[in-house]
């Protein structure tokens, strides 16, 4: 299905309002309407670390090569053992992890074997060093079942399975697993190219002295901040002016080479504001605003072949939508496949909150634990959309749904890690 018809296709629903739109309605909106890198590249393993694979990553070899010992002690035939006594064995060599034992246990024999070691022929079972008694150059040990304490060949991974599967975000640990097959390179997606501008005649750049009415661009910072976390591909724009013509020439030149727009500001409905009707004029949108709070004016849709985020001129409605919307956007577009949402807690809420019905709200919070291990939940304070203090302060969002009121001192709330959603 293409993007026009799947635009078409959204628009003519009997509910759709693209300037009130449900945030679940408006996450299901937007996965239908992303399109996702497909070109890839090879890269070291160490290079690999916070990219897409682009293809499975395949075992060429059994993980463990070889049965072996899990820990330190001596290698038996389980025949040997009995249950109602300790067995008195013959040690006859010893294996070592890298140095095997050449040859082959017979019955009554037994082998000093270190952990990782490969368990010699005709042994089938590891007696831990604890539960032995050497005599010396015996040992005697208890009954323990038939291939206890060993590893079985294959057992991590198969030959020819997959290892990392395609989509996969790799992490450290993946780093180890992939260097522990010999695989020298993976295949990755390429890094999402994402162009970013503020608009508004009141921003000053960091550093420059402030003129009466104006402040300085921290939207530019936690944006950059956010895609940096990401692994994106970064083109900054600056501050782009508030006429036609520079809003026109800024969007023109993002999309010529980005597969991402975003802006902050401009989307709202004030005379100045000139990112909504150059977008009806160049682009499609999909909806206009959330019925959330904060950042109710958040567009999306697309300009030539670039997916276009419009984000509130708030700070932390910036940030609130980001997280909420943008960013799982965004690792779609990257190629990851996503996990399941970040999960939400219960948590007592420590004193009330302010809550009308109609809108799905994201207050933010600091967690605690009681002795009795119970998580309570308090606001950062004022949570104004403009108090980026506030998300600095917070562990988490309070998850207040629409139809929800009021909330009450003690009365049990949802909370979503804000290290949640961006590890996810």
């Amino acid at each position: 299905m293409t993007q026009k018809n799947t635009l078409e296709i959204i628009t003519q629903e009997s509910d759709y309002d693209p300037n009130s739109m449900p945030v679940d309605k408006a996450r299901s909106y937007m996965g239908a309407f992303l399109d996702p890198v497909t070109s890839s590249e090879c890269v070291s393993v160490r290079d690999a670390l916070g990219r897409i694979l682009s293809q499975d990553v395949i075992s060429p070899v059994n993980v463990p090569q070889h049965d072996n010992s899990a820990m330190d002690g001596y290698a038996v035939r389980s025949l040997d053992l009995t249950t109602d006594e300790k067995t008195e064995l013959n040690i006859v060599g010893t294996a070592f992890a890298g140095k095997p034992f050449d040859g082959v246990i017979k019955k009554g024999e037994s082998i000093r074997i270190m952990t990782g070691a490969v368990i010699p022929e005709g042994a089938d079972t590891v007696i831990m060093q604890e539960r032995a008694e050497k005599i010396d150059n015996c040992v005697r040990v208890d009954f323990f079942q038939k291939g206890s304490n060993t590893r079985k060949t294959g057992e991590d991974l198969k030959l020819g399975s997959a290892a990392l599967q395609k989509g996969h975000k790799v992490r450290p640990a993946d780093l180890g697993l992939i260097a522990s097959l010999g695989i020298p390179e993976v295949s990755v997606y390429r890094k999402l190219r994402v162009a970013f501008f503020s608009t508004g005649d009141e921003l000053v750049g960091v550093g420059n002295s402030l003129e009466e009415g104006q402040i300085y661009d921290s939207n530019r910072y936690t944006i950059f901040g956010m895609l940096t976390e990401l692994g994106c591909e970064l083109i900054d724009m600056g501050v782009i002016k508030d006429t036609p013509e520079a809003v026109e020439a800024a969007f023109r030149d993002s999309t010529s080479i980005a597969d991402v727009v975003i802006t902050s500001g401009g989307v709202s409905v004030g005379e100045a504001d000139f990112v909504k009707p150059m977008l009806q004029k160049i682009g499609e949108v999909l909806f206009w605003k959330i019925a959330m709070k904060p950042g109710r004016p958040l567009a999306f849709g697309k300009v030539g072949r670039s997916h276009f985020f419009g984000l509130p001129g708030n700070p932390v409605a910036v940030m609130v939508t980001f997280y909420q919307f943008v960013q799982s956007a965004l690792k779609t577009l990257q190629g990851q496949v996503m996990r399941t949402p970040s999960p939400m807690f219960k948590a007592r809420c420590t004193g009330p909150l302010k809550k009308a019905p109609g809108r799905t709200e994201f207050q933010r919070g600091i967690l605690s634990q009681t002795p009795a291990g119970e998580w309570t939940v308090k606001p950062t304070g004022d949570q104004g959309s403009g108090i980026l203090s506030s998300m600095s302060q917070a562990h988490c969002f309070i998850v207040l749904p629409t139809d929800m009121g009021k909330v009450d001192a003690n009365e049990l709330v949802d909370v979503q890690l804000i290290r949640g959603l961006i590890d996810s």
